[in-house]
């Protein structure tokens, strides 16, 4: 007999319980210590493909991510991902309630639900249903129904589904990302509204409806692509240097964001009008109410619905200027990745290393920027060889 006792007999075995109609398994852990449980299978060659499956998860090392993806449900998950990863400063406050609005309608269908058995085919019929759902609007009649849910609002939902589960992966807390086997049943580029394009006519006509301030702001965002929440509106004076024609982003949506971005003339003429109208404060903005939550303008639809209604142009939103700015710059003959780099969507520790020099080539790209560009047909079709 060896120091440890009797030798084993086996790895793992099946067994039946008298008080449950489910096949119960036994197996040994990485520890040598016996773990027991359910297999939830009536059918005992089932419940031996069970028990290989954890002699398997045993060998290469994923037991214990496997057991704790079974003793975890979905809501537990949630509740810890909202609070560890879903808040500032892993995510914006808008990232934020979009994962809280989707939580709704993924906390009634997997709550309850363990991570591991979370399925590839729970997840396809989830998608299924939803797709067939109609939207719920709140009116002063009450909910009312109206059409169907867009399928890029699905498919929104499957990916802050996909992200949580991969965050869990990456937590040891679930062997494997099911929705990696899911293909999204509707093709979602083609029930997606392309952006507007501003065109020099309508940008004139939206000029002259719009007041002082949304005036200025159509013509700084059309003229450096600046995201207007998040880096235009907190904007403070002092972040302006019309000497050297520069202003600066303290803050962005990420990291490319922060950083100087050179002026047009144009761009120029609209932060000074602006500053000139926002006097006695800091902010280039400030808010309209003083017991507001925060000092400066965070939000423009309304003003920005209303001036389109008045100046005869079909609605789009204002976050679309900063397309139309990456399309005035392409039409001018600039490079996509100079055009990427003035958009601040490449690699931050390139342009960091670069600054000087990128600040020289965005002054030479800006000369080439075409306001004319949506207005002359030759340039978005290829003419005949001679």
């Amino acid at each position: 007999m060896s120091k440890r006792g009797r030798p084993r007999k086996g790895d793992g075995g099946v067994y039946p319980r008298g008080d449950s109609q489910f096949w119960q398994v036994w197996y040994r852990d990485q520890k040598g210590e016996i773990q027991r449980e359910s297999t939830g299978k009536t059918d005992r060659q089932e419940a031996e493909r069970f028990l290989r499956d954890r002699l398997a998860a045993r060998d290469e090392g994923r037991l214990s991510t496997v057991l704790n993806s079974k003793q975890l449900t979905f809501n537990q998950w949630a509740d810890w991902f909202m609070e560890r990863r879903s808040k500032p400063p892993f995510r914006s406050e808008g990232n934020h309630q979009q994962n809280v609005n989707a939580l709704k309608f993924l906390r009634p269908v997997f709550g309850e639900s363990a991570l591991s058995d979370l399925t590839a085919e729970a997840i396809e019929d989830y998608l299924a249903k939803r797709l067939q759902d109609r939207r719920r609007v709140r009116t002063k009649f009450g909910v009312q129904p109206r059409g169907t849910i867009k399928p890029a609002t699905v498919h929104q939902e499957f990916r802050i589904l996909s992200h949580m589960l991969n965050v869990a992966v990456k937590q040891k807390r679930l062997a494997d990302n099911p929705c990696r086997a899911v293909e999204f049943p509707v093709s979602v580029s083609k029930s997606t509204r392309k952006p507007h394009y501003m065109t020099a006519t309508e940008q004139a006509k939206i000029e002259f409806a719009a007041s002082s301030y949304l005036r200025n702001v159509v013509v700084i965002l059309s003229e450096t692509g600046l995201r207007y929440k998040k880096e235009l509106l907190p904007m403070k004076k002092e972040q302006v240097d019309l000497d050297n024609w520069v202003v600066h982003t303290a803050d962005s949506k990420t990291t490319n964001g922060i950083g100087d971005m050179p002026l047009t003339s144009a761009a120029r003429g609209a932060f000074q009008r602006q500053m000139e109208e926002a006097k006695g404060g800091e902010y280039l903005f400030p808010g309209f109410k003083k017991k507001s939550r925060k000092p400066y303008m965070t939000n423009l639809l309304k003003g920005w619905a209303a001036t389109l209604k008045r100046a005869g142009v079909p609605y789009f939103t204002l976050y679309e200027v900063r397309h139309t700015f990456a399309t005035r710059l392409s039409a001018g003959g600039v490079a996509d990745h100079m055009v990427t780099q003035m958009l601040r969507q490449g690699d931050a520790e390139v342009f960091k290393l670069y600054s000087q020099a990128k600040l020289g080539m965005m002054r030479e790209a800006l000369a080439k920027l075409d306001r004319e560009a949506n207005e002359r047909p030759s340039n978005f079709r290829t003419e005949a060889v001679q």
